[in-house]
């Protein structure tokens, strides 16, 4: 049987026949070799498989030649594919929800996280008696960039306590040494960043922790289920005219996801560039370690996982569950394939 262009991109197209497309391309090479993926604070543990799959040689090993370009945070990635100048982003599974109710179809295809890794704290010298969500009303708090993942898990848990985003004021202080120094300069109260950044200043007695969400035990009991995190994603055209590309860039995600859970704290903070270590390699070494489980082992999506993001997501942002079809914003039809190929990588 003859399998035409129109017919494959006709099976891509909906996630009930997406399984079909990693068998239909697995022989295929990539249709766009030389591709760009931006990415909101690429050296965040966040997004560690994307550094992983870059300098391992992943990407080569699939023969695609990626550029990444770097961001303030996953609003301002998203924003450069929107744009034309980026193809596919690394960012926050919630967007591609959030970008369908603005009537813009995008899925997600391979899984970096499976837990948000957002830590949520109170500056111990601007807010050193914090006892509630109350407490932050009227405060400055600093996220990576106002409309990324760390934004919107602060806005969850400002609704979850009855108070509205508007209640605080976000400012975006990045994802690295600005951040630290953001907060212990006094500039915001609080923080909602990720790892390194939680562990510096948490272990420094900077920051207090009031929300935590490294860990699947903590994620569940804040969300009500699995939240799927840090991921590939790309506009659904994308993923329609480009299925080998797409599964070329999964095989190297999931190749990188698999190396991390084997490799160990002490041989991945040897790997990744030393700037990453924000100069102190103990405590990037702890971030890793509070962060792993976090992390996905193998690039595939949660069953739940994305009913769980769109309920977070409506709880703060007024978006119509009723109008939001989340079985169009994922697939494991690629990472299925990706495990088949790389079982043990």
């Amino acid at each position: 049987m003859s399998v035409s262009r129109r017919d494959l991109l006709k099976l891509a197209g909906a996630t009930s026949a997406m399984s079909l497309a990693p068998a239909i391309v697995r022989a295929q090479k990539p249709e766009k070799t030389k591709l760009q993926i931006a990415v909101g604070g690429k050296a965040l543990i966040y997004y560690l498989p994307l550094t992983i799959a870059e300098i391992k040689g992943y990407f080569k090993d699939e023969g695609l030649d990626v550029t990444i370009a770097d961001f303030a945070g996953g609003s301002k990635a998203l924003q450069a594919v929107v744009g034309g100048s980026a193809d596919v982003v690394s960012g926050a599974f919630e967007h591609t929800i959030a970008m369908q109710a603005k009537g813009q179809a995008y899925r997600a295809f391979v899984l970096q996280g499976r837990c948000p890794m957002i830590g949520v704290g109170v500056s111990t010298k601007n807010l050193p008696d914090y006892k509630s969500a109350a407490d932050l009303k009227g405060k400055k708090i600093g996220v990576t960039a106002p409309g990324s993942s760390t934004n919107m898990v602060v806005s969850f848990f400002l609704a979850k306590h009855g108070l509205k985003a508007s209640d605080v004021s976000f400012i975006g202080v990045g994802a690295g040494a600005g951040a630290v120094t953001a907060l212990r300069s006094g500039q915001v109260d609080a923080m909602s960043n990720t790892d390194p950044v939680v562990t510096m200043l948490t272990e420094s007695g900077d920051m207090r922790l009031i929300v935590d969400t490294r860990t699947l035990k903590d994620t569940l009991e804040i969300f009500g289920g699995n939240m799927p995190a840090g991921c590939l994603y790309a506009p659904q055209a994308f993923v329609e005219n480009n299925p080998a590309t797409t599964q070329a860039l999964t095989n190297a995600i999931v190749r990188a996801d698999k190396w991390i859970q084997t490799a160990g704290v002490d041989e991945i903070a040897k790997t990744v560039p030393t700037s990453y270590l924000l100069g102190d390699p103990a405590i990037y070494k702890a971030a890793v370690k509070a962060s792993l489980e976090g992390l996905s082992p193998n690039g595939m999506f949660p069953e739940d996982g994305a009913a769980t993001a769109a309920r977070a997501l409506a709880s703060y942002s007024g978006i119509d569950l009723a109008k939001i079809d989340t079985a169009r914003v994922w697939t494991n039809a690629f990472a299925e394939r990706a495990n088949e190929k790389y079982p043990n990588a």
